[in-house]
């Protein structure tokens, strides 16, 4: 059992203070924190699915933030809220997010209208950029591809794999090899990532 602080490998750290935002009363560990958070994003992936939405409803700061807060309201009480820390080489810096996010769903809104790009790129860049933005205090990677997830679906495509592993195990080479395809992508080669959302 892991405690609730240890910190995983690239993944967003909890702070100490975190603990104090937590809902759930009983959670203690790490394992109590991932089957609470798994009830709560399969809660919120059942409200997005309700919403039978359309590629530039996806593509906005407010679904996005509606989306984080049905994912992970029940568990964290600063669900949908931009971060108010500064991570360690992760993300950009808070006082940017809501500027970059502003720009960022306004490019993708002209990808989607003007078809940059084939729908399973413009979805996977999609994500792409909600995880170098990092805008939560945690879920960040979890909300991004669900982020991705609906965007393609809303494309008329299925929604990626992943791997088709679980991306949770910080020991595993499946989530080794996303990390690397992400930062890969951050320097602006997307295809191994391109590759691994539909493996």
């Amino acid at each position: 059992m892991k405690d609730i602080f240890t910190p995983l490998a690239a993944a967003t750290p909890i702070q100490p203070d975190d603990q104090k935002k937590l809902i759930p009363t009983w959670i203690q560990s790490r394992d109590d924190l991932n089957v609470a958070e798994e009830d709560n994003i399969a809660g919120g992936l059942a409200w997005a699915h309700r919403r039978k939405l359309k590629p530039l409803a996806v593509a906005t700061d407010a679904f996005s933030r509606k989306l984080h807060k049905a994912m992970f309201g029940k568990v964290w009480n600063w669900a949908g809220e931009y971060r108010r820390v500064e991570l360690d080489g992760i993300g950009v810096p808070r006082w940017q997010i809501a500027v970059r996010s502003a720009e960022l769903f306004d490019q993708f809104h002209y990808w989607i209208e003007s078809k940059t790009f084939p729908p399973d790129e413009i979805a996977v860049r999609f994500h792409h950029q909600l995880v170098f933005l990092h805008a939560y205090t945690n879920g960040n990677g979890r909300h991004s591809r669900m982020m991705g997830d609906l965007l393609i679906e809303s494309l008329g495509g299925k929604p990626f794999t992943w791997g088709s592993g679980n991306l949770q195990d910080d020991t595993g080479a499946l989530r080794k090899f996303y990390i690397a395809s992400l930062k890969k992508a951050d320097n602006g080669d997307i295809t191994d990532l391109l590759a691994f959302a539909r493996s």
